[in-house]
Order: C-alpha cells, then sequence, then structure tokens
C-alpha cells in the first residue's frame, strides 16, 4: 500500500514535489507525514512544532478534500490517498 504526499510553495522548496510513501495499516495522516519528512530538518520545524503537532497555520487535504489538524490523529491513511500539505495562504 502506499499514498502520494504533495507539498506546496515553501514546503516543497524544503521537502520537494511529491513523495510516494508506504502505507501500514491503521497509519494515521499525522504518524505519515511526521515520519516521511522526519529525515529533514528543515522540512520537519516547518510542518511541526517542538510538540510534534501540525503547526497552525499549516493546510491539510486528504483526496482534495480539507482535514482540520485535530482530525489528522485519528483519521487513518487508505492506499491510494494523495495528501496535499500547504502553508498559509496570503493574498490581497
Amino acid at each position: 500500500m502506499t499514498a502520494k504526499l504533495r507539498f506546496f510553495a515553501r514546503f516543497r522548496e524544503l521537502l520537494g514535489t511529491d513523495i510516494l510513501v508506504p502505507v501500514r495499516e491503521g497509519v494515521t495522516i499525522s504518524d505519515l507525514v511526521r515520519s516521511a519528512v522526519s529525515g529533514n530538518e528543515g522540512g520537519y520545524a516547518a510542518i511541526f512544532d517542538e510538540n510534534g503537532n501540525f503547526r497552525e497555520f499549516v493546510i491539510l487535504m486528504r483526496n482534495g478534500k480539507r482535514i482540520e489538524r485535530q482530525d489528522t490523529k485519528n483519521t487513518p491513511v487508505q492506499d491510494g490517498d494523495e495528501i496535499a500539505i500547504f502553508p498559509p495562504v496570503a493574498g490581497g
């Protein structure tokens, strides 16, 4: 089983565009992203706080639907899922 992590804007600069990652049974979105970026100190620090939680401004989507940060710890990843991770969006 695999899932695709897609990073955008600043996160893409730090971690690359897309990462295919193996998915083990029962892994949550939070655990999957944390594991995938743990080897990149700058990328990890940009996405997670000192307690290992997603930073408040991180925007997450699973298969095109927004996922609230607090739900990522309880939402399992399925084979073929696409998880998109965005930094804050500003505009004017």
